[in-house]
């Protein structure tokens, strides 16, 4: 470059992720783009069933933290590839508190004002752009001509009954304000545990969730066959899941485990590559997520040419008799951690009369033994509900350590799992995984297994397969 050239304007690094196009600048094409456009619907949706639920959640909040400013946050746009984000999906407290669901938009902030004199509510989010600002075209991440119209403040507002302000008056309310958020151990922990027994408005949520979950399964044993032909059918099986999960739900409540054969043994198998080959098993573990965001956990575990060997028959019915020892005792008044206590009694057992353990069965029980658990390594439940693992930040004592109550939704999921170099199985083990995993709501007088429509013993499940296969 000679001495007298005018270097080119540099550029900025943060300027080139969509160096791909650009969108024309001038005052001329901005007039033109936002003119001639009809008025967008502006009608105002009825109340939403879980606005009276939400209002409630947010009260009891307030109530324990009254004299704060108490701030939950959606959370934002989460990047996967230079400029492409994953499909949002807000906070679980959030969407638990304000009951916003899959509509609902990034970078919203929910603000319970528990200060002296106040006690409101107020939601902030980003509102719709009007047709003549540069967002409206030219953001490719929030823009509408790329991701479709947001909700007005006002739509937002009657849908959820809560008031709404843009989310740039957001810094000007909390200036100066002491406040907290979820970064706070105390008002986490509270918000998880809001969580451990369900409204009603919930119920009928997981009732939903395990439905279209159900409808899952049903898809994932007409495709048993096809997955056999494929190289990776294991993703065949994965796909006829998912494509039920986004047809009737908002998608899956977490990546699906689709494991045949020995992949079984590896619990949170998500690679899904392998073969699906007849006369072995492929244990399913997946789950629907409503557009409420509440999702199903469920897992069976299938024989893949429709019927088990004598084997597999086996172990499969101790699985089951594990899962029922657990169900018999599930009522109110008996301790969460009682539950994984009945099921382990019978895989003890079990271990011990296969004599694959170097002590009793009741010896193994013993604490520093636990012998057993090399092939059940894993608990036997967990809440469900927003989160798989629901309510995670609760206290020992609000979980592990407290008394069934109705209205909580858990798993009861016992299972074997005999790797293929494990040389303290039998032989005819090895290679083996199995899991049978329901949704249970605590009654008055019990549980309900909220995915009974799914069938448990292996009697039922080669009449299953049979039926959807015919």
């Amino acid at each position: 470059m000679s001495e007298k050239s005018t270097p080119a304007r540099e550029e900025r690094i943060e300027d080139r992720g969509t160096n791909r196009s650009r969108t024309p600048q001038s005052q001329k094409f901005l007039d033109y783009i936002g003119s001639g456009w009809a008025d967008s619907d502006s009608g105002l949706p009825a109340k939403a069933d879980v606005a009276v639920f939400a209002a409630k959640r947010r009260a009891a909040v307030a109530k324990k933290f009254g004299g704060k400013l108490i701030v939950i946050a959606a959370g934002p746009l989460l990047t996967r590839s230079n400029d492409t984000d994953y499909r949002f999906r807000a906070h679980s407290a959030f969407a638990h508190l304000t009951g916003w669901g899959s509509d609902a938009v990034a970078d919203s902030v929910l603000v319970i004002d528990a200060r002296e004199g106040k006690h409101e509510s107020l939601l902030f989010f980003r509102e719709t752009a009007g047709k003549t600002s540069q967002e409206f075209f030219a953001n490719p991440t929030i823009g509408e001509f790329w991701v479709g119209q947001r909700p007005s403040l006002e739509q937002v507002s009657a849908l959820l009954d809560l008031p709404t302000k843009s989310l740039g008056n957001l810094a000007g309310y909390l200036e100066g304000a002491e406040l907290i958020d979820l970064s706070d151990a105390a008002l986490s922990e509270f918000v998880s545990e809001l969580r451990l027994v369900k409204d009603d408005f919930e119920i009928a949520e997981m009732r939903k969730a395990v439905a279209a979950s159900i409808k899952g399964f049903e898809e994932v044993a007409r495709n048993l066959g096809a997955a056999t032909k494929h190289a990776r059918g294991e993703r065949i099986i994965e796909g006829a899941f998912f494509a039920q999960a986004r047809a009737e739900g908002n998608d899956l409540g977490y990546d699906t485990i689709a494991a045949a054969g020995a992949h079984a043994c590896t619990l949170h198998w998500i690679i899904n590559d392998g073969e699906v080959k007849e006369g072995e098993l492929i244990l399913v573990d997946a789950g629907v997520e409503v557009d409420s965001l509440y999702t199903a956990d469920i897992t069976r575990t299938l024989p893949i040419n429709g019927k088990f060997t004598d084997t597999q028959r086996m172990l499969y019915e101790a699985v089951r008799e594990a899962a029922d020892a657990a169900f018999a005792i599930a009522k109110p008044g008996v301790k969460f951690r009682e539950i994984h206590a009945a099921a382990m009694k019978v895989i003890a057992a079990k271990t011990a009369e296969w004599g694959m353990l170097p002590v009793s069965g009741e010896e193994s029980l013993e604490p520093d033994n636990q012998f057993h658990r090399r092939w059940m390594i894993h608990g036997t439940s967990h809440h469900l509900g927003l989160d798989v693992h629901d309510c995670a930040q609760a206290r020992r004592e609000m979980y592990l350590d407290s008394e069934l109550k109705p209205g909580m939704i858990f798993t009861i999921e016992p299972g074997l799992y005999f790797h293929e170099n494990d040389l303290l199985a039998p032989l005819e083990f090895r290679g083996i995984g199995i899991r049978i995993e329901d949704d249970v709501l605590v009654t008055e007088s019990g549980v309900e297994n909220l995915s009974a429509g799914l069938p448990r013993s292996a009697a039922d499940v080669e009449k299953w397969l049979a039926e959807l296969n015919s």
